[in-house]
């Protein structure tokens, strides 16, 4: 595993990326009629395949994120120490762009052209992803899994290469409000938000269930940490529920904000911001050295509904969970365990598996097919969809409910649903264990 640290200009960089777009690279073959030449095995030798990818290691994202790339970095340690997958060990090339579109373009280039990297996995961000979608797909290399739930990630006509994974916020954000008008009916609702795709995504889903009840529609920008407007503004509007698509740190700050002018709404707060393990990280950061510094973590999060689609830490009867924990104590960092690292961590655990259904003769081509019939079953507690016409990734969410000492309750179990208007129904998906997905030699 190398993590590296990409130094162009944005300006630079991006000319490089237009020259490159209509160029061939050496990422594969592209022929006089535009068409990608997938029967090709950039980054593969008898003994070892180049991935890469483009995570926050630095900057303002880092605090959330910078786990994913570590604990999937756990994750392909102990497939290659298992011997690897098909005789390959993984050699997992992470880049950091610090969550900044102009260097992701940047890192990209060089994980594309310079290290001929196999395929991308897991590029982190919506902001930062997007910049570089049409780039893979025109290159012709495998964009598996991207980490957001953007929607654009399951456009299969137009981004043929790109799987996405991450439950798309459309659909998570449907169960959420069905869930809100189901359990918290005719009271009034507020939505806190960040301003960019995830806001947009979600209030497309939540309004199908809670339009007549919003009170009042706030946003934050992502540079911005000064959230007490918005948070006076929800409590001015009467909301009594809050549903909160935000990232960790704009959690943490919200929760704080809202404690300290004495405002207890019920908070529903999506996958991307509810990792209890990491909130009470940063709520021990943000009140250090202020009135609430000695106040529990617990203080702030007991009651907190969460939608979530992946095996949780607080599940510790969970098999996934419990292998996910044995695997970071042997290959992971000094650090704890947090629902965010289990996140890179099953990220790691699905492409392995789709790069052992590739087979020994393995090429982009190969990887692809293995992506569009794999029979999914698991680490996620949801089903997964990764077909010629469907590159949707996990389906729906189910819901908990934190308190206090880790504990999580689950209130709803699975349900799944499209990103437009259908229904939102129960599933009856059942995962293996560990030791019967078949994922390393």
């Amino acid at each position: 595993m190398r993590y590296r640290r990409g130094t162009l200009a944005a300006g630079a960089a991006a000319l490089a990326l237009a020259t490159m777009v209509s160029a061939c690279t050496g990422a594969g073959e592209v022929t006089e009629t535009g068409d990608v030449d997938l029967n090709v095995s950039p980054g593969v030798t008898d003994d070892s395949v180049i991935i890469g990818t483009h995570q926050p290691l630095t900057g303002p994202a880092a605090p959330g994120y910078l786990s994913i790339s570590q604990a999937a970095g756990a994750v392909f340690e102990y497939v290659n120490a298992q011997g690897g997958v098909n005789g390959r060990e993984i050699d997992y090339r992470v880049e950091d762009d610090m969550y900044d579109p102009s260097q992701t373009i940047d890192v990209t280039r060089e994980l594309v052209i310079e290290q001929e990297i196999f395929a991308m996995v897991g590029g982190l961000g919506t902001p930062t992803h997007s910049g570089v979608l049409d780039y893979l797909n025109d290159e012709g290399v495998p964009d598996v899994f991207p980490s957001s739930g953007a929607l654009a990630w399951n456009n299969p006509e137009e981004h043929p290469l790109t799987y996405g994974w991450q439950t798309d916020y459309t659909k998570e954000a449907k169960i959420q409000g069905e869930y809100v008008a189901e359990n918290f009916p005719d009271q009034p609702v507020g939505y806190l938000f960040q301003n960019d795709d995830v806001g947009e995504d979600a209030q497309a889903g939540l309004d199908q269930y809670l339009n007549n009840d919003v009170v009042a529609r706030e946003h934050y920008e992502s540079d911005n940490t000064d959230v007490s407007a918005q948070i006076a503004e929800l409590e001015r509007s009467g909301a009594e529920v809050v549903v909160c698509s935000c990232i960790p740190a704009f959690v943490s700050l919200a929760l704080l904000e809202a404690a300290s002018i004495g405002y207890e709404p019920q908070w529903v707060v999506s996958s991307i911001g509810g990792d209890t393990a990491t909130l009470q990280g940063l709520l021990a950061n943000f009140t250090e050295g202020t009135d609430a510094e000695e106040v529990p973590a617990d203080a702030f999060l007991e009651g907190m509904i969460i939608t979530s689609y992946l095996p949780r830490v607080e599940d510790t009867e969970d098999e996934w969970s419990q292998f996910f924990s044995a695997v970071w104590e042997e290959y992971g960092e000094d650090a704890p365990l947090t629902n965010t690292h289990l996140f890179g961590m099953t990220q790691a655990v699905m492409f392995s598996q789709a790069l052992k259904a590739a087979g020994e003769d393995l090429t982009r081509q190969s990887l692809v097919d293995a992506l569009e019939s794999q029979e999914w079953q698991g680490p996620g507690l949801v089903p997964f969809v990764s077909s010629d016409g469907d590159h949707g990734g996990h389906q729906g969410v189910y819901v908990v409910q934190y308190g206090a000492g880790n504990e999580i309750e689950m209130v709803q179990e699975a349900r799944v649903t499209d990103r437009d208007g259908g229904p939102i129904e129960e599933t009856d998906f059942e995962r293996v264990p560990p030791e019967e997905l078949d994922f390393h030699d």
